[in-house]
């Protein structure tokens, strides 16, 4: 009370007017974005993407647009009463001009930001770089607004742009590892080995789908539904398996061994029968891929071969192999096409072999038959 007490006609028409200005400013900044939600209800979708963008980036710059007229107010009412020094004029017209400044560098960021996040389910390559293009950018323009900042308030930046060299360095040197993975990220968006949603295999084991590349590491979500943090840096520099590049269709060999005696072109027949009725039937299989039968080692106890399928996706190739083996194994057991246990056969016949262990069983016994002798 003691304050109203004190003020002038003069200023409390002043400071009423301003108030008033304020509430008028306010409630038609409200009218304005409920005026923007109503055209972007009625354009396509095109059209609201551009206004959704729009309000969300224009909020809190106009409160302190708001805000910088208040001041402006503020100065230019005080001014006209006296009530303001000259040197207090000053800095209230210094701070405005940096309120200018901050709602305008404001604005850029919002409208950035919001349009790489809204525009970035459009565009893979967006959405790829969209954590390290939105902290670039957000990093860049809050260095600019500091160094406008500065200079709007009458404070040299010369020699802070001069000692940024030096600065720069002795940051490098503190940040090589985080700088190496921030580069490193950046070649990983602009090469492209791999895409958010892709399934990768690291030199060092790890394999999953791409969930985020972000500026410093590379997040991996695994099959037992758990997330592998790797920094960018050795994500570069490490052997990338990609089994979603160039299709996600992949070839898988299971490899199948009969005896010795089989009809071979008749165990081919049956193979390939099975092999294009479980791509056919189920959902994982590629049916208009044509399997095929290679036979490639005569083994110690079968003759082996590799029947080539084919899915839809990497980690689906467990399902289809597996149901593939049962389906197989039941149709031979049909067929009575054996598929024979590890067997080692000894041939005693072969180059004298047979002469020579008999030869060996004399050795044995007539050295029995002396030491029974000697016992006695």
């Amino acid at each position: 009370m003691e304050f109203i007490d004190v003020l002038t006609t003069k200023q409390s028409m002043v400071a009423g007017g301003c108030l008033a200005i304020i509430v008028i400013l306010y409630i038609a900044k409200r009218l304005f974005l409920v005026r923007l939600r109503a055209q972007m209800r009625q354009r396509d979708n095109e059209h609201n993407h551009f206004y959704q963008v729009l309000i969300l980036a224009l909020n809190a710059p106009l409160n302190l647009t708001i805000l910088t007229i208040l001041l402006w107010l503020v100065r230019y009412g005080l001014t006209i009463t006296g009530a303001l020094a000259k040197e207090d004029t000053e800095i209230l017209g210094q701070s405005i001009q940096a309120m200018v400044i901050i709602t305008l560098i404001l604005f850029v960021e919002r409208w950035v930001t919001y349009a790489i996040k809204v525009y970035a389910s459009r565009s893979p390559l967006l959405n790829n770089t969209r954590s390290i293009a939105s902290g670039a950018i957000r990093a860049l323009l809050i260095g600019l607004c500091i160094l406008l900042v500065l200079g709007s308030l009458g404070i040299s930046v010369t020699p802070l742009i001069a000692s940024l060299g030096l600065t720069s360095l002795a940051v490098a040197l503190a940040l090589q590892p985080t700088l190496e993975n921030f580069f490193s990220g950046v070649q990983i968006l602009i090469d492209k080995p791999f895409r958010i949603g892709d399934f990768i295999e690291l030199e060092s084991g790890e394999q999953g789908f791409v969930d985020k590349i972000g500026w410093r590491s590379t997040w991996i979500k695994m099959l037992p539904n758990n997330i592998v943090i790797v920094p960018n840096g050795k994500v570069s520099q490490s052997k990338i398996i990609n089994y979603y590049y160039p299709e996600k269709e992949l070839s898988v060999p299971v490899e199948v061994g009969v005896h010795y005696n089989s009809d071979l072109e008749f165990v081919e027949k049956i193979t390939l029968e099975v092999a294009n009725q479980i791509l056919l039937e189920h959902e994982w299989g590629v049916e208009s891929y044509d399997p095929f039968v290679v036979y490639h080692t005569f083994d110690n106890s079968s003759i082996n071969f590799t029947v080539m399928l084919r899915t839809k996706e990497y980690f689906n190739r467990f399902f289809v192999k597996s149901t593939f083996i049962k389906a197989l194994h039941k149709r031979f057991n049909e067929e009575n096409i054996v598929i024979p246990f590890p067997i080692t056969a000894l041939n005693l016949q072969q180059e004298g072999a047979e002469s020579v262990m008999a030869g060996r069983y004399a050795e044995q016994e007539d050295a029995g038959q002396s030491a029974v002798t000697e016992n006695n």
